[in-house]
């Protein structure tokens, strides 16, 4: 999965493979051409277009103002700057939960208009029939469970979910989404010992995120592993400082504006 040969596309039954192998592999978000062609490069075998846009582009608080035509550019974008990787697409808060033939519209859209290849849908048992409609259509379905942060003013904030008695809600959850279709599962902010246990449970792949090391997969928003992101949560692992590189760039750039030694003839046009 992660790093292999670029001749086409991941596909779900690749992702499948990789579980029955025991080989965990890596996803990320991605919002643009350029960052998915680096991710896609570097063998990232999954992107994901997250409604974190909501956030990381667009300045919100929460993933719930973004919606469909918010997200659909993003994912274009995505599918255009990459070649190898799986492009997901999250439905936003508001494009699935009515009813089924809502999200069968909504999914419908990625699929056309931006050209990704599955979509990802937050919640349990409540959104089976969603999940049905659109794995019979032909759509693959990414499940997500535990903090969902679309479900945020309901947990009063974003916390931990599934300690105690609510593990084993998260497990029915996780068994009925799998029977519904689901091809995996992101388990966000949930104990680590309930992650390894559901991963145990399923045929399907688990992804992890703040679900500790016992997933078959881990995912990141790039903005967060990067060192963009201000306030991190515990979860994340800062693998680069971009932040204070770009500091340094965009400083460097404008002393040499203000002192006029930039542009230079090397940089000049005769």
């Amino acid at each position: 999965m992660y790093g292999g040969q670029a001749g086409r596309r991941v596909t779900v039954r690749d992702i499948a493979a990789a579980r029955e192998r025991g080989e965990r592999w890596p996803m990320v978000t991605a919002y643009d051409a350029m960052t998915a062609r680096v991710f896609d490069q570097a063998g990232i075998p999954v992107l994901l277009v997250g409604d974190s846009a909501a956030m990381v582009v667009y300045g919100y608080d929460s993933t719930i103002p973004v919606s469909v035509d918010d997200l659909l550019p993003l994912a274009a974008a995505v599918v255009r700057g990459s070649s190898r990787a799986l492009v997901v697409a999250d439905l936003p808060f508001g494009s699935y939960q009515s009813s089924p033939q809502q999200a069968l519209e909504s999914a419908a859209r990625f699929m056309k208009e931006a050209g990704v290849h599955a979509i990802k849908v937050e919640g349990g048992r409540r959104i089976l029939p969603q999940v049905e409609t659109l794995v019979s259509a032909g759509i693959p379905v990414m499940a997500h469970l535990g903090l969902t942060p679309q479900s945020v003013n309901v947990f009063g904030g974003y916390r931990v979910q599934g300690r105690g008695e609510a593990g084993d809600e998260l497990m029915a959850d996780a068994k009925a989404l799998e029977h519904a279709g689901a091809f995996s599962v992101v388990l966000e902010c949930v104990p680590a010992e309930l992650a390894e246990r559901v991963t145990a449970s399923l045929s399907i792949p688990t992804i992890g995120i703040g679900a500790g090391p016992g997933t078959d997969a881990q995912v990141l928003v790039w903005q967060d592993l990067m060192g963009l992101t201000p306030h991190p949560a515990k979860f994340v692992k800062k693998y680069a400082d971009l932040a204070t590189e770009m500091d340094r760039a965009v400083r460097d750039f404008a002393a040499e504006v203000t002192t006029g030694a930039f542009p230079t003839p090397e940089h000049s046009y005769r």
